[in-house]
């Protein structure tokens, strides 16, 4: 639970070691491997994440999280310019849980960045249709790390958004 706290108080270097940590008493905390992949997204190392993701769906394939362990891929895939690796991660996420919004948000600015402007548009108002107050200044208002590496990636985001549609607010 530090870590996790850690990790959305934009102090994600607190985080890893407190993930780690945690793994070190008990190896087998899945939702400890799955938040440090995504502790490392925040921290430019997002060729990391998916092995751990793919550690913690290991110990627990079935996992109540498992929808949000699979946005931590994507989200790290897409930080690393594979838009379409990031779309099936994406799509994977929402067949697990229909209802987390910003999936839909997320999938929308990769499928801008590919070119798929269509079904961005669908997937914006889709997740409009979940949460219609979403707009770029608000979650830009959220942006969880400022290392560098990730704000890079975060930008792009943003303008992916921008692109497919989804309003400034």
């Amino acid at each position: 639970m530090l870590g996790l706290v850690q990790m959305n108080t934009n102090r994600p270097l607190l985080s890893i070691a407190a993930f780690e940590r945690a793994i070190a008493l008990d190896r087998n905390l899945a939702q400890a491997h799955a938040s440090l992949g995504f502790a490392k997204v925040l921290i430019g190392r997002a060729e990391e994440t998916e092995a751990h993701v793919q550690e913690a769906l290991r110990l627990s394939p079935r996992d109540r999280n498992a929808f949000l362990w699979f946005v931590y891929i994507a989200t790290a895939k897409s930080q690393l310019g594979a838009e379409e690796e990031a779309v099936a991660w994406y799509r994977r996420s929402i067949e697990e849980n229909r209802n987390f919004s910003i999936v839909y948000f997320f999938l929308a600015a990769n499928l801008a960045r590919l070119g798929r402007k269509d079904e961005a548009r669908t997937s914006i108002e889709t997740g409009l249709l979940l949460n219609p107050g979403f707009t770029i200044r608000r979650f830009q208002a959220g942006m969880p790390s400022d290392h560098p590496a990730f704000v890079a990636g975060f930008q792009r985001t943003l303008e992916a958004l921008r692109e497919a549609g989804v309003p400034e607010g």
